[in-house]
Order: C-alpha cells, then structure tokens, then sequence
C-alpha cells in the first residue's frame, strides 16, 4: 500500500492538468455539457472536478474516505444541478466519466511494481464513487424534492387566489404560470383506492400516494399554456383548467377525470362549469361544487357533469322555503308507502298504463285506485299537466333528500 500511496501522490501533481481532461471528457461525452458556457465549464465545472480528484488521490494517499465536511462542496455542487433542473442522469454521469479519467491516470502511470498493489486498491475506489455519487444523488434528489414542494405550493396558492377572486397575476409570476383568460372549474370527488380500504395497508401512506399520484396526471395536459392549477386532498378538491378554446371544455374534462381516476386507481365524480374570465371564477367554482353535490345525491355513475345534466334539480335545490313546502306535497302519501312507490313508477314508465301495473306487480285496476288516492291526499292529479309538474317536482326533491324531515 505504500507504493499505492506513493503512486497517488505523484498522479496528484498534474491534477490541475486531469481536471481540464475531465471538462473536455464531459462535453465530448455527455451532450448537455456541450451546451453550458464557457465560463462555467472553466470555472464551477473545473472546481468541482478539482475537489473531487483531490478528494480521490487522498483516499488512494491516506486510505482514508472523505467526511461530511469533504462532502459538503459535493453535496452543493449537486445541489445547484438540480436547481438548474439538469437530470441526475447527467450528473452521475459526469461523476463517471470522471472517476474513469482518474483510475486511468494512475493505471497509465503505475509502475510494474505498483500495479500488484493497485489492482488490490480497486475495491478502495470502488468505495470512494459509491460514497461520492450516493452523497450527489441524496443532495440532488433532496433539492428537487425541495424545489418542487415551493412549486406545488406556490401554484396552489394561485389557485386559490383565483378561486377566492383576489389578485393573481404576482403570484402567477411566482408559480411561472401563464395566467389564461379564464379558467373551466372542476369540483372533484374521488373514492378510497383499493389500497385505501385494504386493512393490511397503512391508509394514510396510501391516501398521500394516491393524491401524489392525481397531481402527477394533472401535468399530463398537453401544452405549456394549458397547464391546470389545483387544490387537491385525498378525497377531491379543485382543479382549474385554462380556458383555451370554448368549445373544447367537456372533452378536455373527461379527459382529465378519466386521467385522475386512472392514477387514483378510484371513481372519479366531477362537477365542471366555466369562469369566462378570471373574474368569473369564484361564481363557476360555486356552481361546479353545486352540480357534483347534486351528482353525488343522485347517485351519479362516476365522470363529468354541468349544470345542463342537474337543471331541474339546481332550480328545485335553490328553492329554499319553497322548495321544502314543495317537497312536503308527498308527506300525506307516507300513509301508505306504496302510494310513493306507485307516483314513482308512474313517472318512470311515461305515464303508461299497463307498463307501470307490471312494473309493480299489479293489476291496472289497482293502479287506477292509487293514483285517485294520491290526487285525495295530496291535491295534484297525476293525469294532469300541473299535477304532472307539482309532483314530479316534489319526487325530484324526495329522490335528493330534501323530503319534509330534511331542512337543511
């Protein structure tokens, strides 16, 4: 080992010449490097191969691995590749073609008698890269982590600037987002996963990788400027998507829901409505959140839903007092619970006849008694135009949960 030692020391006094070999090693091997500077090629890229090659003579000199203090240069050096959103690809493999320049400048320069000694110090370099390049990854990987934990929330809190109607444009610089014109507003709700209602899984680690996950769908959208913006929990939240072309909005929303719930591995239910201009968002988000509640008190199969689907229920939900007093035109019926079952089905099968009776198992006749008992009780003919509205109307609030018992 001392004639190792001794070999490291004499390779080390052209390391000045090594490290302008490894800078042109780069940019002849790696494309990115091609690209950079000059200025940062001969200055920060040459420092840091210059640490490093300190950093591996020394090892080979003292048989000694570097510290933390060693490292930190290295560690800082990754740090601001991330930053300047270099892959990490490309930086280890810098840091390879590097370690191969500095093995082969000591096998080159070994004399017979060292070389014994320096194939047996090839498990010390081996060790050296997997100390460097573990500490360049961590470094590198925590500083993305870090970079895209200040993204996300910044372009959260646009989001909600937006949805609450405050002034956006700062913080749209921020988030380096392109402020549209408008925005479509899909209000969301998405089911457990599988993982989730799985006993043997933690919940919590599966609900944080499930909404990592749908946030990771959201950037699917093709092209910079059509970007979406959300707030999203486990369970649904809101996704802002710009508005680039009016009459693209049910197709590109389908295509985000589909894409959620795919990452979700979950049903997807989404209310979707529109903010013409930037101004119109908090009112769009109003109604969005109204029509997927509608949706999801229907009972709606899982995709997207406007307020062209939920009409008559909105108007009625809206009602207030009204709209409760309508509901309460059933309560006499719950006398008889059939007599429900039976305006229902009236209306179901169009006002038919002979098909309502089959669908409940019923003669004609009896069905002919039942509907006259239900105009008795309640007032409304169920052969009547505004009997067929009054009605209807108070079935279409029972079916919501908005009966007589229910006042809120």
């Amino acid at each position: 080992m001392r004639r190792l030692n001794a070999l490291a020391e004499r390779v080390a006094t052209r390391l000045d010449l090594l490290a302008i070999r490894m800078v042109d090693a780069f940019v002849a091997e790696i494309p990115l490097y091609a690209h950079l500077p000059g200025e940062q090629l001969e200055g920060e890229v040459l420092q840091i191969c210059r640490h490093n090659l300190r950093l591996f003579f020394r090892v080979l000199s003292h048989d000694e691995l570097p510290d933390e203090r060693e490292l930190l240069t290295v560690r800082r050096s990754a740090a601001l590749r991330a930053e300047e959103r270099v892959p990490l690809e490309t930086v280890l493999a810098a840091y390879r073609v590097g370690s191969r320049i500095g093995w082969q400048a000591l096998c080159d320069d070994a004399h017979p008698d060292e070389r014994a000694d320096l194939f047996e110090a090839a498990h010390m370099v081996i060790t050296f890269n997997n100390v460097v390049t573990g500490a360049v990854a961590a470094a590198y990987l925590e500083e993305r982590q870090a970079i895209h934990d200040e993204d996300r929330e910044a372009r959260r809190r646009l989001a909600e600037a937006l949805l609450a109607g405050t002034p956006a444009r700062q913080l749209a610089e921020r988030a380096d987002h392109w402020l549209a014109a408008g925005y479509h507003v899909l209000a969301v709700r998405v089911e457990s996963s599988v993982d989730e209602r799985d006993e043997e899984v933690e919940s919590a680690v599966a609900a944080r990788r499930k909404l990592r996950r749908m946030e990771q769908s959201l950037s699917d959208d093709s092209g910079h400027e059509s970007q979406p913006l959300s707030v999203l929990a486990p369970g649904g939240g809101v996704v802002l998507l710009p508005r680039t072309d009016p009459d693209d909005r049910d197709a590109r929303a389908a295509d985000l829901v589909a894409r959620m719930a795919k990452a979700a591995d979950a049903p997807v239910l989404a209310g979707v409505a529109t903010g013409a201009d930037l101004g119109g968002v908090p009112s769009a988000a109003a109604e969005a959140d109204h029509v997927l509640r509608l949706a999801v008190r229907l009972n709606a199969e899982p995709g997207t839903y406007t307020l062209d689907d939920v009409l008559l229920e909105y108007v009625l939900t809206s009602a207030g007092e009204v709209g409760r007093r309508l509901a309460d035109v059933l309560q006499p019926l719950e006398s008889g619970p059939e007599l429900v079952q039976t305006l229902a089905a009236w209306f179901a099968n169009d006002f038919h006849r002979m098909p309502t009776a089959a669908a409940l198992h019923i003669h004609p006749n009896t069905l002919d008694y039942r509907l006259t008992r239900i105009c008795e009780l309640t007032g409304y003919s169920a052969g009547s135009g505004r009997g067929v509205l009054v009605l209807g109307a108070a079935l279409t609030l029972q079916a919501l949960g908005r009966n007589h018992n229910e006042r809120s």
